[in-house]
Protein backbone atom coordinates (compact mmCIF):
# COMPACT_ATOMS: atom_id res chain seq x y z
CA UNK A 1 0.00 0.00 0.00
CA UNK A 2 1.01 3.84 -0.76
CA UNK A 3 -0.40 6.64 1.02
CA UNK A 4 0.49 10.08 0.04
CA UNK A 5 -0.57 12.96 1.99
CA UNK A 6 -0.31 16.48 1.49
CA UNK A 7 3.52 15.20 0.00
CA UNK A 8 5.25 18.75 -0.90
CA UNK A 9 8.91 17.95 -2.33
CA UNK A 10 11.30 20.83 -2.36
CA UNK A 11 14.80 20.17 -3.91
CA UNK A 12 18.32 22.01 -2.97
CA UNK A 13 18.26 24.52 -5.87
CA UNK A 14 14.60 25.78 -4.91
CA UNK A 15 12.62 23.45 -7.51
CA UNK A 16 9.24 22.79 -6.07
CA UNK A 17 8.30 19.38 -7.55
CA UNK A 18 5.26 18.46 -5.61
CA UNK A 19 3.45 20.90 -4.37
CA UNK A 20 0.77 18.90 -2.18
CA UNK A 21 -0.06 15.59 -3.26
CA UNK A 22 -2.23 12.68 -1.67
CA UNK A 23 -3.61 9.68 -3.28
CA UNK A 24 -3.30 6.04 -2.10
CA UNK A 25 -2.87 2.92 -3.83
CA UNK A 26 -3.98 -0.09 -1.62
CA UNK A 27 -2.88 -3.78 -2.02
CA UNK A 28 -3.05 -5.35 -5.32
CA UNK A 29 -4.36 -2.29 -7.34
CA UNK A 30 -3.49 -1.27 -10.74
CA UNK A 31 -2.73 2.26 -11.26
CA UNK A 32 -0.85 4.00 -14.14
CA UNK A 33 0.77 7.68 -13.00
CA UNK A 34 0.76 9.55 -15.66
CA UNK A 35 1.77 13.26 -16.84
CA UNK A 36 4.30 15.66 -18.93
CA UNK A 37 7.83 15.76 -18.70
CA UNK A 38 8.66 17.88 -15.41
CA UNK A 39 5.16 17.08 -13.78
CA UNK A 40 6.98 15.37 -11.00
CA UNK A 41 6.12 11.50 -11.63
CA UNK A 42 9.73 11.05 -11.07
CA UNK A 43 9.78 12.82 -7.78
CA UNK A 44 7.08 10.19 -6.59
CA UNK A 45 9.21 7.55 -7.57
CA UNK A 46 11.90 8.48 -6.13
CA UNK A 47 9.92 8.88 -2.90
CA UNK A 48 8.27 5.55 -3.14
CA UNK A 49 12.01 3.89 -3.36
CA UNK A 50 13.73 5.87 -0.75
CA UNK A 51 16.00 7.41 -2.91
CA UNK A 52 14.98 10.95 -1.55
CA UNK A 53 12.72 11.92 1.99
CA UNK A 54 9.22 14.64 1.47
CA UNK A 55 9.82 17.90 2.63
CA UNK A 56 6.73 18.52 4.22
CA UNK A 57 3.48 15.87 4.30
CA UNK A 58 3.15 11.80 5.31
CA UNK A 59 4.23 8.91 3.17
CA UNK A 60 3.73 5.25 4.10
CA UNK A 61 4.89 2.62 1.68
CA UNK A 62 4.26 -0.89 2.50
CA UNK A 63 3.90 -0.54 6.00
CA UNK A 64 6.89 1.44 6.24
CA UNK A 65 6.43 5.39 7.26
CA UNK A 66 9.36 7.05 5.33
CA UNK A 67 9.26 10.17 7.21
CA UNK A 68 11.38 8.43 9.59
CA UNK A 69 12.40 5.50 8.40
CA UNK A 70 15.95 4.21 9.42
CA UNK A 71 18.52 3.81 6.85
CA UNK A 72 18.85 -0.02 8.32
CA UNK A 73 15.41 0.07 7.71
CA UNK A 74 15.44 0.84 3.66
CA UNK A 75 17.24 -1.85 2.35
CA UNK A 76 14.19 -4.40 3.63
CA UNK A 77 11.57 -1.62 2.44
CA UNK A 78 12.89 -2.27 -0.88
CA UNK A 79 12.65 -5.71 -0.93
CA UNK A 80 8.73 -5.36 -0.94
CA UNK A 81 9.13 -3.21 -4.19
CA UNK A 82 10.59 -4.61 -7.57
CA UNK A 83 11.40 -1.74 -9.84
CA UNK A 84 11.13 -2.01 -14.41
CA UNK A 85 13.15 0.72 -16.01
CA UNK A 86 12.97 2.11 -19.23
CA UNK A 87 16.94 0.85 -20.27
CA UNK A 88 16.63 -2.20 -18.68
CA UNK A 89 19.52 -2.39 -16.67
CA UNK A 90 20.67 -6.01 -17.17
CA UNK A 91 24.41 -7.34 -16.70
CA UNK A 92 25.54 -7.90 -19.97
CA UNK A 93 28.25 -10.77 -19.46
CA UNK A 94 25.66 -12.55 -17.47
CA UNK A 95 22.96 -14.91 -19.31
CA UNK A 96 18.95 -14.39 -18.22
CA UNK A 97 19.19 -16.88 -15.20
CA UNK A 98 22.57 -15.54 -13.58
CA UNK A 99 20.58 -12.25 -14.03
CA UNK A 100 17.84 -13.41 -12.15
CA UNK A 101 20.41 -15.56 -9.79
CA UNK A 102 22.04 -11.90 -9.06
CA UNK A 103 19.27 -10.76 -8.17
CA UNK A 104 18.16 -13.37 -5.71
CA UNK A 105 21.34 -13.76 -4.01
CA UNK A 106 22.00 -9.56 -2.83
CA UNK A 107 18.61 -10.68 -0.81
CA UNK A 108 20.47 -13.73 0.37
CA UNK A 109 18.16 -16.35 -1.14
CA UNK A 110 19.48 -19.75 -0.69
CA UNK A 111 20.41 -21.96 -3.98
CA UNK A 112 17.25 -24.05 -2.85
CA UNK A 113 15.29 -20.92 -3.12
CA UNK A 114 16.98 -20.16 -6.91
CA UNK A 115 16.28 -23.31 -8.53
CA UNK A 116 12.46 -23.06 -7.30
CA UNK A 117 11.73 -19.30 -8.18
CA UNK A 118 14.06 -18.53 -11.36
CA UNK A 119 12.53 -21.21 -13.36
CA UNK A 120 8.74 -20.23 -12.08
CA UNK A 121 9.48 -16.82 -12.95
CA UNK A 122 10.47 -17.04 -16.56
CA UNK A 123 8.08 -19.20 -17.72
CA UNK A 124 5.84 -16.56 -16.05
CA UNK A 125 7.04 -13.61 -18.73
CA UNK A 126 7.56 -16.33 -21.50
CA UNK A 127 11.20 -17.10 -21.54
CA UNK A 128 12.19 -20.35 -19.79
CA UNK A 129 13.66 -21.28 -23.57
CA UNK A 130 16.11 -18.15 -23.07
CA UNK A 131 17.13 -19.00 -19.69
CA UNK A 132 21.05 -19.31 -20.99
CA UNK A 133 21.06 -16.28 -23.25
CA UNK A 134 23.00 -13.54 -22.86
CA UNK A 135 20.82 -9.85 -23.03
CA UNK A 136 22.30 -8.86 -26.06
CA UNK A 137 21.19 -11.93 -27.32
CA UNK A 138 17.63 -11.14 -27.10
CA UNK A 139 15.11 -8.61 -28.49
CA UNK A 140 14.14 -5.09 -26.98
CA UNK A 141 11.00 -6.90 -25.88
CA UNK A 142 12.59 -10.11 -24.53
CA UNK A 143 15.16 -7.60 -22.55
CA UNK A 144 12.03 -6.05 -20.92
CA UNK A 145 10.78 -9.26 -20.32
CA UNK A 146 14.14 -10.23 -18.32
CA UNK A 147 13.47 -6.78 -16.10
CA UNK A 148 10.19 -7.74 -15.25
CA UNK A 149 11.33 -11.16 -14.46
CA UNK A 150 14.00 -10.00 -12.40
CA UNK A 151 11.74 -7.23 -10.57
CA UNK A 152 9.17 -10.30 -9.50
CA UNK A 153 11.92 -13.05 -8.87
CA UNK A 154 12.24 -11.60 -4.90
CA UNK A 155 8.25 -11.96 -4.68
CA UNK A 156 8.04 -8.58 -4.01
CA UNK A 157 4.34 -7.66 -3.05
CA UNK A 158 4.62 -4.46 -5.52
CA UNK A 159 5.94 -3.26 -8.95
CA UNK A 160 6.98 -0.16 -9.91
CA UNK A 161 7.17 0.23 -13.93
CA UNK A 162 9.06 3.47 -14.92
CA UNK A 163 8.22 4.16 -18.72
CA UNK A 164 8.65 0.11 -19.48
CA UNK A 165 7.58 0.25 -22.81
CA UNK A 166 9.34 3.38 -23.77
CA UNK A 167 11.94 1.85 -26.04
CA UNK A 168 9.54 -0.60 -27.62
CA UNK A 169 7.49 -0.80 -30.77
CA UNK A 170 3.30 -1.11 -30.15
CA UNK A 171 3.07 -4.02 -30.27
CA UNK A 172 6.19 -5.32 -27.98
CA UNK A 173 4.47 -2.39 -25.63
CA UNK A 174 1.09 -3.96 -25.55
CA UNK A 175 2.40 -7.52 -24.93
CA UNK A 176 4.56 -6.23 -21.71
CA UNK A 177 1.39 -3.87 -20.76
CA UNK A 178 -0.66 -7.26 -21.25
CA UNK A 179 1.92 -9.14 -19.12
CA UNK A 180 1.44 -6.49 -16.49
CA UNK A 181 -1.71 -7.09 -16.12
CA UNK A 182 -1.82 -10.77 -16.26
CA UNK A 183 0.75 -10.36 -12.88
CA UNK A 184 -1.41 -7.97 -11.06
CA UNK A 185 -4.28 -10.39 -11.36
CA UNK A 186 -1.69 -12.83 -9.58
CA UNK A 187 -1.94 -10.39 -6.69
CA UNK A 188 0.81 -8.29 -7.08
CA UNK A 189 -0.09 -4.27 -6.70
CA UNK A 190 1.35 -2.42 -9.83
CA UNK A 191 2.26 1.04 -10.40
CA UNK A 192 3.06 1.75 -14.32
CA UNK A 193 4.64 5.22 -15.01
CA UNK A 194 4.12 6.24 -18.72
CA UNK A 195 3.66 9.01 -21.43
CA UNK A 196 1.86 6.71 -23.95
CA UNK A 197 -1.70 7.96 -23.84
CA UNK A 198 -3.26 5.58 -26.68
CA UNK A 199 -1.42 2.72 -24.50
CA UNK A 200 -3.09 3.84 -21.39
CA UNK A 201 -6.59 4.28 -23.31
CA UNK A 202 -6.59 0.39 -24.21
CA UNK A 203 -6.89 -0.53 -20.13
CA UNK A 204 -9.45 0.02 -18.12
CA UNK A 205 -7.86 0.91 -15.13
CA UNK A 206 -7.02 3.38 -12.70
CA UNK A 207 -4.87 6.28 -14.09
CA UNK A 208 -3.57 8.90 -11.78
CA UNK A 209 -2.97 12.42 -13.43
CA UNK A 210 0.07 14.77 -12.67
CA UNK A 211 0.62 18.29 -13.72
CA UNK A 212 3.23 20.55 -12.28
CA UNK A 213 3.52 18.93 -9.37
CA UNK A 214 -0.03 18.90 -8.52
CA UNK A 215 -2.78 16.11 -8.61
CA UNK A 216 -5.42 17.02 -11.69
CA UNK A 217 -7.41 13.72 -11.58
CA UNK A 218 -7.68 10.30 -10.68
CA UNK A 219 -10.39 8.11 -12.00
CA UNK A 220 -10.79 4.71 -11.86
CA UNK A 221 -12.01 2.96 -15.39
CA UNK A 222 -8.81 4.35 -17.30
CA UNK A 223 -8.97 7.17 -19.25
CA UNK A 224 -6.09 9.64 -20.07
CA UNK A 225 -7.95 12.94 -20.91
CA UNK A 226 -7.09 14.08 -23.63
CA UNK A 227 -8.42 17.79 -23.09
CA UNK A 228 -5.78 17.70 -20.36
CA UNK A 229 -2.56 18.92 -21.76
CA UNK A 230 -0.65 15.98 -20.86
Amino acid sequence: MIRFVDIRKEYDNGTKALKGISFRIDDGEFAFLVGPSGSGKSTIIKLITGEIAPSEGRLMVNGYNMNNITPRQVPYMRRTLGVIFQDFRLIDKKTVYENLTFAMRAVGATGRDVRKRVPYVLDLVGLSRKADRLPNELSGGEQQRVAIARALVNNPSMIIADEPTGNLDPKRSLEIMTLLERINELGTTVVVVTHEKELVNRFSKRVIAIQDGRLISDETGGYYNNEQEI
